[in-house]
């Protein structure tokens, strides 16, 4: 019994000490700008990175930091119907006859604009393009990123 109990408080022991929890830098940072998240759940991306998924406004978000509790970017995924009819626009004259598979808006500092899954045939690309209608990127998406 004395050896069961023993096993048990070390596994508690050992699953709490596997949680990510960010630095108190990050907590605060994310605390004070996502004042109402929900179901929050944290990963440290790289060494120095924190990415926070939850849910605010009941949309699906990711927000990242540095260690030093910096915001980074956040994203949130949207519908297609959401984009701003100019993008739309501006996506449909210079990538005519790709269809829309996936949306999501995008937040930096410096940075406002959207990240959008496009394919036409085999071909699949990633755009970036700012509220003002800039393509910022685009890129082949591979096979294993997906």
């Amino acid at each position: 019994m004395k050896q069961s109990v023993f096993m048990v408080a070390v596994l508690a022991v050992s699953l709490i000490a596997c949680a990510q929890t960010p630095p108190q830098s990050v907590a605060d940072t994310f605390n004070s700008k996502f004042s109402g998240a929900t179901k929050v759940k944290w990963d440290q991306e790289e060494e120095n990175g924190w990415e926070a998924e939850f849910i605010m406004d009941n949309s699906e978000i990711s927000a990242s930091f540095n260690d030093d509790g910096t915001w980074l970017e956040t994203e949130s995924e949207i519908n297609e119907t959401d984009l701003p009819t100019a993008v739309k626009a501006k996506l449909a004259m210079n990538y005519w006859g790709y269809e829309m598979e996936g949306v999501e808006k995008i937040e930096k500092p410096g940075f406002f604009g959207y990240e959008i899954a496009i394919e036409k045939g085999d071909e699949e690309l990633e755009i970036q393009i700012s509220d003002d209608c800039k393509i910022i990127r685009s890129k082949d998406i591979e096979e294993d990123e997906d």
